[in-house]
Parts: C-alpha cells; structure tokens; sequence
C-alpha cells in the first residue's frame, strides 16, 4: 500500500469581514509571486516522493477569507479515505490548522510524521474581547499542544530567517512548546514559495 501525504496549503484570515474587504482593496497583484505559488514545490510533490507515496492536496474553502470551521468540516470530507502511518503537512496557515485541528481532535488514523512549513503561531492570549489579530479563529490553546505532540511520532518544523510573511520567532514559539519537533533552520528560503523543497522530501523519505 502506498504511504499518504496530506497537505494543506497556506491562506488568508482575517477576524472581521471589514478586514478582508480592506485586503482585498489594498491588495497589489504581484505576477511573479502568483507564478511562484502556481508552480512551487507543492505542485511537484506526487513527481518528487515517487510511486511508494500518494499525494492529496484538498483545495481548502475560500483560502483568502478562510475560517477554521470550514477548514474543519471540509477536511472531514476526506477522513474515511485514509491510511494507518499518514504523512501530513501543513504549509503557511496549513501548519497552524493542522496543530489547532489535532489540539482539539483525535484523528482517526496514526500519524507517523507532521511537517510544519512556515507555519504562524498566533496569538493565544485569549480574552472576552473581539480579537483582532490576523489569525482569527485558527488561534489554538497552549494547554491543549500536548495533545498535537502525543498523536505524532515525528514532528518537523521547517522556517527561514529571511521569512517576509511569518517572523522566524514563530519558529522559535513553536520549538518551545514542541521540544520533540525536528528544527530545520533556512536563511534564504523566504516562505518557501520555491519551486523545489528538497529537504522537506528527504525527510518524508528517510522516516518512512
């Protein structure tokens, strides 16, 4: 049987719709960066872990105004069709709906490795008043991260220092609260829109 990989990919979110309305506003097309995001690493997946592996990337609902809920709902749609030893990964807001979904769910099969990719950590201070903070509703508890570690066997965190989207102090939050994760240190990889992710295929690879 081939070994599964589940990816998520990364999004926008925002706790007020008046939020996304001024993004998307504000927001400026860069040519170069759709190109990056079109044809990166993520596309050449199923190519680079070869014929042992298979590959889902669920299209998550409305990735520029996404919320966790339907994130939620939306991955339960593909629980029934997996495996014993999944690999999964969770690239940008991916990484941090992956530690929030398994701080607050038992997933149905064992996870033999979880691979964090620039993921944000977020803001868990929580309080009674309206959060504004970026992440929204895919904040998780702290005291519910043991629960994330004790279904993985094997954690990575992968993060570059030259990151313009989620500070590399993320990075470090994560490490803290994750002691067992696996640290992989970049300088010049940004948010890894590349279009190659070697090391991150190595790994899948090596602990399988």
């Amino acid at each position: 049987m081939k070994k599964q990989v589940l990816v998520i990919h990364g999004g926008e979110t925002f706790p007020l719709y008046e939020n996304y309305l001024e993004y998307l506003q504000n927001y400026e097309i860069d040519f170069k960066e759709i190109k990056d995001k079109n044809n990166g690493w993520k596309k050449h997946l199923q190519e680079d872990l070869g014929d042992k592996f298979e590959v889902i990337q669920p299209q998550m609902p409305s990735p520029r105004n996404a919320k966790y809920l339907e994130w939620k709902i939306w991955l339960g749609k593909y629980l029934p069709f997996l495996s014993e030893n999944i690999v999964l990964i969770g690239h940008s807001l991916g990484g941090i709906f992956w530690i929030k979904y398994l701080s607050e769910n038992k997933f149905p099969v064992k996870i033999s490795q979880l691979h964090l990719v620039a993921a944000p950590f977020g803001d868990n201070n929580f309080s009674d008043k309206i959060q504004q903070y970026e992440l929204a509703d895919f904040n998780f508890s702290l005291k519910n991260l043991c629960k994330t570690e004790n279904q993985v066997e094997n954690i990575f965190i992968y993060h570059s220092k030259d990151d313009d989207v989620v500070p590399f102090a993320d990075m470090e939050k994560y490490s803290e609260k994750l002691p067992k994760a696996k640290k992989n240190i970049f300088k010049n990889r940004g948010h890894f829109l590349t279009e190659k992710f070697p090391e991150i295929i190595e790994r899948i690879k090596n602990y399988s």
